[in-house]
């Protein structure tokens, strides 16, 4: 049992760099294949497969290696860099673009990726070393570090296909979607997926047409709610961590911080959507601070996974990551076929979101847990 465990913490820690190291690659290739559609859907392919596995690698790190007391300060490092990186593109794109050439936004952005993961690597020799292996991992239950390098390096590619399939097979499937709380994270990811990927999609249109905003205007807001996030991420994960550390039930807290991310934005969508007469940038704001607001849900539900199973945080990031993807196929298509049919916006934008965040506010009260789940009598807890 501790070489499985061992060989699949290696595992997850190469699966992060392999994925980042794909969607940079896929990224850099745009240009080379943009007038060959197949070339350009296959691109796009890796990009979804290398993003799909990095975010389920980085929360099994962190699940075994941060401490309960310091989780959401983790989680807001990892995931706020979405915000981060989204506020950067934003502002350099369309410099580069004037005087490089739209190519060169291509190359760029893939060549950080790959510096990232030279970056990785280097800080993990630092980090552990050669006397502590990749990960420290299995110490006591080896009794030689030396003895899990030899192992590890010696290990055939049919043993690590080996040890893949068993890994796979010993996941309790059926365990998870028994659960309750599992189910309440996976409805959580969804509504909350709908709301940030149709605002992101829309509200660019919505800026222009209805606020009659100029498309450089539109641009500029643009960047306001992933700056604001930044922001209220910096406020919300230390506020989680100090409840805990201060004896508030996780659970509490969890359910705490995915409320106010839920309902933040319904509230400044209604007062958006009904016409009390505000002038433009106040609609703005009202939405840029809901939407900032919603990343309270990293202090939430994005640490639920790892507070109810160390073990298969991962797996279960990957199951409600899955579920919360088919707003951005269906939500998106949905909110043009009813603006198309409605040309309103309240009911084509707003109320569907208004509605999902309200629901996900209720199942997640009713029914999230962050006490550690015994989904396989195997799996330790601490």
């Amino acid at each position: 049992m501790a070489g499985k465990i061992v060989w699949r913490k290696v595992c997850l820690g190469k699966v992060l760099e392999v994925g980042v190291v794909t969607w940079s690659l896929a990224t850099a290739i745009v240009p080379v294949v943009a007038g060959f559609m197949p070339g350009l859907v296959l691109s796009r392919i890796l990009v979804g497969i290398g993003e799909g596995v990095s975010p389920s690698a980085a929360t099994d790190l962190i699940a075994r290696s941060i401490p309960l007391q310091e989780r959401s300060r983790a989680v807001a490092v990892v995931f706020g860099g979405l915000s981060f990186g989204s506020v950067l593109g934003l502002l350099f794109a369309p410099p580069i673009i004037q005087n490089l050439g739209w190519e060169s936004v291509f190359y760029i952005f893939g060549l950080l990726g790959i510096v990232w993961c030279l970056g990785f690597e280097s800080l993990k020799v630092q980090r552990f070393g050669d006397k502590e292996g990749i990960l420290n991992l299995g110490q006591s239950s080896t009794g030689s570090d030396g003895l899990i390098s030899s192992a590890m390096s010696s290990e055939s590619s049919h043993s690590s296909l080996e040890d893949l399939q068993n890994s796979l097979k010993d996941v309790p499937w059926g365990a998870f979607f028994k659960s309750k709380a599992v189910w309440a994270m996976i409805y959580a990811h969804f509504c909350g997926s709908w709301g940030h990927y149709t605002c992101l999609s829309w509200l660019p249109t919505f800026f222009s047409e209805e606020l009659n905003l100029n498309l450089t205007e539109a641009a500029w807001v643009s960047v306001l709610p992933p700056l604001g996030s930044m922001i209220i991420t910096s406020i919300a994960a230390p506020f989680a961590d100090n409840l805990i550390s201060n004896g508030v039930d996780t659970t509490k807290v969890r359910k705490i911080c995915q409320t106010i991310a839920f309902v933040s934005p319904a509230t400044f969508m209604m007062l958006s959507s009904v016409d009390l007469g505000l002038p433009p940038w106040e609609i703005v704001a009202f939405l840029t601070s809901g939407l900032a607001l919603s990343s309270f849900a990293l202090s939430g539900l994005y640490c639920t996974h790892q507070d109810i199973s160390r073990e298969y945080a991962s797996i279960l990031l990957g199951i409600t990551n899955t579920v919360g993807a088919v707003p951005g196929i269906v939500g998106i298509a949905l909110t043009g076929f009813l603006l198309d049919s409605t040309h309103s916006w309240s009911i084509s934008l707003f109320v569907p979101s208004i509605f999902f965040y309200l629901t996900g506010t209720a199942v997640w009260l009713a029914f999230a847990s962050s006490e550690p789940q015994d989904f396989s009598k195997s799996e330790p807890e601490s």
